[in-house]
């Protein structure tokens, strides 16, 4: 059995780095030992360093179950660059493509390969995976085998399945960024995880600062386009909810002189294979894309992140927004939303829920988690808590401090207002009308409308009716409030109702109390300035030089028809800039730089360095 230090031999040599992240060295002793692992590590920890590693040293072949075909490639580019023999099988393969795959991965040609799920349901594939000497069974984005998870793939069930069916049973290995302890135990439970030695590194990415802005419709596009405009050089990603938004999004962007393309599920394949290959290579600075661009990249010099609308849930906001700072570097998460956006979501979860691989009840469930996520992600818009406290504490994870300085709600610039007496109005409203009407009208009701609809439907007679002075906006914000604390419930389907939720006598205890923040414009606009000046850890001096030597990386990187962060990360360039390598023993002592890389790319980075220092 290789050892731990044989590991670290084989960390230094393909990936430059000279330790383990916390968490890695104990999954990766683990599986050298050959126990069951489940690691739950935040996205930037390393988590496929903790299969990669194993799958250098153990001999045989590892094989990963990944669920988007584009991080397949990026992975197996990624992998070949630091020397280690890997490849992929997909749908993107050509049947005979995918024979040679298959035939020189039976010759051992191949360390590790990545498959889609759907894979493991080929006669051709699961006759391989019986003759072949498999040492390591992995499972990325595991939390997807989970229907109380917020990325439920029913082709994830068959994977335990499919493992035990093996006659020689491999290492079971599972992996995720984020998972509840009820998506953890379905893992486990639905895998088929035998005692696995379980790593949960925390959740927390330092490097990320969180914002969240309160902003109508109108107003988001040019709350993006100014941060684009200031950032001309980063790369960033723009989420929106619909394909509309994205095209809306982006061509406004592109008005406006910013690089710019898209990315959704109704382009054609081609436009979105070349779109996302721009971005990757850095040759447009700025994606505007629907989920379905996902976990579709490992691209680490991201720095910025933009939700142009409020996702589903929390699982979901912290995988997209993770995918920002993957490299360590200071990177901004900022989710703009607004009440419209939470109709948006609920009309999705109504949308989805047509499944035809699930029964009803099955269905019934799927929403029933997906509303309780909902009300979590609104939670997070409206708290006044500190936002990374906010999110630990989603999955249990205590904060270290109460504010960690580093995001909007901690740079202050809100205040809190009192809106109890205007919670108790509503709650009272919605018990005498019942629970059977929407937001809409429980708004117009409680704010004394005059609309032809509540006087038909004699609304205006209600003992509630004109209780409460705020304007209707206010009310349908406290609404979803106490929706997401569970005093109220909103009903699926295509016209949700109000109701009662479980929590709604405590809102009668005399210590019943409610605030709603208010953010002033000048809160984003500190926390940036805040931000920005951490983030200029380089001298000017190195700053220039940083430039240099991405502009190296750059041509490299287009010789080698690899994305340029394949070549050396941010972090690894920076590393340079402060420690000015010149011989390859300094050169060795940059983190990210492996053996494989110092002989590809050394001489031409050492090159600038010399040049710039003066000293030939």
């Amino acid at each position: 059995m290789p050892s731990i230090d044989e590991a670290r031999q084989a960390l230094r040599m393909h990936f430059g780095y000279e330790g383990f992240r916390p968490g890695q060295d104990r999954v990766v002793q683990a599986l050298l030992e050959g126990r069951d692992c489940l690691g739950v590590m935040p996205t930037g920890a390393g988590k496929s360093v903790c299969y990669q590693i194993p799958a250098v040293v153990l001999g045989g072949v590892t094989i990963v179950v990944s669920p988007l075909v584009s991080l397949m490639g990026d992975q197996v580019r990624s992998l070949l660059e630091a020397g280690v023999r890997a490849a992929y099988l997909n749908s993107s393969l050509t049947p005979g493509q995918q024979e040679t795959v298959l035939r020189r991965a039976r010759e051992g040609a191949y360390q590790i390969m990545y498959v889609a799920p759907e894979r493991l349901a080929d006669p051709r594939f699961a006759l391989f995976a019986r003759e072949a000497d498999v040492v390591v069974f992995a499972v990325d984005e595991s939390h997807c085998v989970s229907q109380w998870g917020q990325d439920f793939r029913p082709s994830y069930l068959g994977i335990g399945e499919f493992v035990a069916s093996l006659p020689r049973r491999p290492v079971f290995a599972a992996f995720t960024a984020t998972a509840t302890q009820q998506v953890r135990s379905d893992i486990e439970r639905i895998l088929g995880l035998s005692d696995p030695f379980v790593v949960v590194t925390g959740f927390d990415r330092p490097n990320l600062g969180f914002s969240v802005e309160q902003r109508a419709t109108k107003h988001k596009l040019e709350r993006i386009a100014r941060h684009v405009a200031e950032h001309p050089n980063d790369s960033g990603i723009v989420y929106c909810s619909t394909r509309k938004d994205t095209d809306r999004v982006c061509e406004y962007l592109r008005e406006r002189g910013a690089s710019a393309t898209r990315y959704h599920a109704g382009l054609a394949s081609m436009e979105r294979t070349e779109n996302q290959r721009a971005f990757v290579n850095d040759d447009v600075q700025v994606m505007v894309a629907t989920n379905a661009f996902g976990m579709g990249i490992d691209k680490s010099n991201v720095r910025y992140v933009i939700h142009h609308n409020m996702p589903g849930s929390i699982e979901a906001y912290y995988q997209e927004a993770g995918r920002a700072g993957r490299d360590g570097e200071p990177s901004e998460c900022i989710l703009l939303w607004n009440d419209s956006d939470i109709a948006t979501c609920r009309f999705f979860i109504e949308a989805e829920s047509g499944n035809e691989k699930l029964t009803d009840d099955e269905a019934a469930c799927v929403r029933m988690t997906q509303r309780r996520l909902l009300a979590s992600m609104v939670g997070y818009c409206t708290t006044t808590q500190c936002l990374r406290s906010y999110i630990l504490g989603y999955f249990g994870e205590r904060s270290v401090r109460d504010r960690c300085g580093n995001c909007s709600n901690c740079a202050g610039g809100f205040s809190t207002v009192d809106v109890t007496s205007t919670a108790r109005a509503i709650m009272r409203c919605v018990h005498e009308l019942r629970g059977q009407y929407g937001k809409g009208m429980v708004a117009d009701v409680v704010t004394g409308s005059r609309s032809q609809k509540i006087r038909e439907a004699g609304l205006d007679h209600c003992f509630s009716y004109g209780s409460v002075q705020d304007s209707a906006r206010t009310v349908k914000e406290v609404i979803e409030l106490l929706a997401s604390t569970r005093y109220l419930e909103v009903s699926e389907g295509k016209y949700p109702l109000v109701g009662l939720g479980d929590r709604f006598r405590e809102a009668a205890d005399e210590g019943f109390k409610l605030e709603m923040k208010r953010v002033s414009a000048s809160a984003s606009a500190t926390l940036h300035r805040t931000r920005s000046s951490s983030a200029q850890a380089l001298t000017q001096d190195q700053r220039l030089l940083f430039d240099r030597l991405r502009a190296v990386r750059k041509e490299l990187a287009l010789r080698q028809g690899v994305p340029p962060y394949v070549v050396f990360s941010d972090s690894t360039l920076r590393d340079m800039c402060e420690r000015m390598p010149r011989t390859e023993a300094e050169m060795l002592e940059v983190a990210g730089v492996g053996q494989t890389k110092l002989a590809r790319y050394g001489a031409a980075f050492m090159d600038v360095v010399k040049e710039f220092s003066g000293r030939a």
